[in-house]
């Protein structure tokens, strides 16, 4: 495949009370949005908390663009990267991630 790609990643992160689940929200954007800038290949990083509240909800997701899979093959094992993941890693109870194509009419908007 070749052409940019969109990785999204979502979480549902660990809290026993509300306050310590706002917590571990901001943690996780914090981290990933200071990602900005640090990593050649990352075109685009949005990060939401989630504010539905429903049961089945993550509670964060990662948007981030890359010009295509090598950038985000370089994304996944970047030192900065890793760090976030590692700065973050007991606080993930669940995982969930879609990587694929983005069409290229839509790209250009």
């Amino acid at each position: 495949m070749s052409g940019p790609v969109k990785h999204i990643v979502m979480w549902r992160l660990r809290g026993d009370t509300p306050e310590e689940r706002a917590a571990a929200r901001l943690k996780v954007k914090t981290a990933f949005e200071g990602l900005k800038g640090l990593i050649d290949g990352l075109n685009h990083i949005e990060v939401g908390v989630d504010v539905s509240n429903v049961d089945y909800a993550c509670d964060v997701v990662l948007v981030t663009e890359f010009a295509n899979m090598s950038d985000l093959t370089s994304y996944a094992t970047h030192p900065e990267h890793l760090r976030v993941r590692q700065e973050l890693g007991d606080l993930r109870i669940a995982r969930h991630q879609v990587d694929y194509p983005i069409d290229a009419a839509e790209h250009r908007e």
